[in-house]
């Protein structure tokens, strides 16, 4: 078989991986919608989302480094029936013809490698989304410094009165004065411009590439990172996802075993670490309820937008009936290029609104002005109701 689709074995599938992947990225944006929501009527919440990396990264650190202590695997594997397992490589000179599968043992991730995982999964995304935001800043400054300018103005040596001092400053001594800092930052938004973009690439590169050799079945590792540390994601059997509760149980009670000091003191900190445990529990559900919630929403609301933006196209309504020609109007001739007025071919073609009939437009203009009618239909008519045509131009 050439890639793997189906759910056999214990290794996950390509589509598992993937949607393991992009869960984080689907929780951030139902949290920022959501809080965004609430500002509307807390405006102390924006807040929040002016330090939405920071907010996010702070969430993700409590939520996989609790999620690697308990289950072995990150919060959104965890979710998916997922463990991470270090992978063992055993020597075996005796049988030459060996499957590479057949010499690797799995075992449990070792405290090294769950704090390098954390490093992966929150501080790298972290520092790859400030500088995705500074590249994108210096790239709206110098695109609208090269459509607008540089929009600093130019006083040459003009001096102002600096009331505090009651001296002249020169703008040439502001400048001397500008901080370290102003400067340092400046450095660092043109280093990260220029090497921001080979740096996403080769990032996507290799993550295209180890995705690939996954579904083609000739990698164990999903990723790089996952290489680095030498780690395979597994499938939980049926008996690990029921020893889960049993062992956070014992990593919980193992917490409480090292309190010290006076008993009082004991009670206080089981109270706190009780309160924590909770609101983790049910953090861990209300944001996996908000993840499900805002896809649902999102799926809804774009194939409603996709029915509303979606052109429709009508038949196109039926022409109007023609007016009636009144008893006492003049009759139409049988040729249409002929004038009902002056029964000659029509010069300078003009129509009247009210009932659509076309004459000369000497014609009609006299009629209508003497009469104030229509000639064929006898509809009430005024001369600012006359149009000229210009089809015959």
């Amino acid at each position: 078989m050439l890639f793997q689709v189906g759910g056999q074995g214990t290794r996950p599938t390509f589509f598992e991986m993937a949607a393991a992947q992009q869960l984080p990225a689907s929780l951030r944006a139902a949290l920022t919608y959501s809080i965004g929501v609430l500002a509307l009527r807390r405006p102390l919440l924006h807040k929040v989302l002016d330090f939405e990396d920071e907010f996010f990264a702070l969430l993700m650190l409590v939520l996989e480094t609790h999620s690697l202590r308990t289950t072995d695997a990150s919060f959104s594997e965890s979710l998916y029936g997922l463990r991470r397992r270090a992978v063992k490589i055993r020597a075996k000179k005796n049988d030459a013809s060996l499957n590479s599968r057949d010499g690797i043992e799995l075992s449990g991730l070792e405290k090294r490698q769950r704090v390098i995982s954390v490093v992966f999964l929150v501080v790298l995304p972290y520092f790859k989304s400030k500088l995705h935001s500074i590249y994108n800043k210096e790239r709206e400054a110098r695109l609208q410094a090269s459509l607008w300018g540089d929009g600093d103005e130019t006083f040459g040596d003009a001096d102002y009165f600096d009331r505090r001092e009651g001296s002249l400053v020169s703008r040439g001594t502001m400048d001397a004065e500008a901080t370290v800092r102003s400067r340092l930052t400046k450095r660092l938004q043109k280093i990260v411009f220029a090497c921001y973009p080979w740096l996403h690439a080769t990032s996507e590169g290799l993550s295209f590439t180890y995705q690939l050799l996954y579904l083609l079945d000739a990698t164990g590792f999903y990723s790089l990172g996952l290489h680095a540390l030498g780690i395979h994601v597994c499938r939980a059997t049926g008996q690990e996802l029921m020893d889960t509760s049993s062992r956070i149980s014992k990593i919980r009670n193992r917490e409480r075993e090292r309190l010290r000091g006076p008993p009082w003191l004991k009670a206080l900190q089981g109270a706190l670490l009780r309160c924590t445990y909770t609101v983790l529990d049910y953090a861990q559900t209300g944001l996996i309820a908000a993840v499900f919630f805002f896809k649902m929403m999102e799926w809804w609301y774009q194939s409603a937008e996709e029915r509303m933006s979606a052109p429709t196209v009508y038949p196109p309504p039926p022409p109007p009936p023609p007016p009636k020609v009144a008893k006492e109007g003049i009759p139409l001739p049988p040729d249409r290029t002929i004038c009902p007025l002056c029964t000659q071919k029509r010069a300078n073609p003009s129509v009247v609104t009210v009932s659509g009939f076309v004459f000369c437009y000497a014609c009609i203009f006299k009629y209508v002005s003497q009469y104030n009618r229509c000639p064929v239909t006898l509809m009430p008519a005024t001369v600012d109701q006359i149009r000229r045509l210009f089809h015959d131009v």
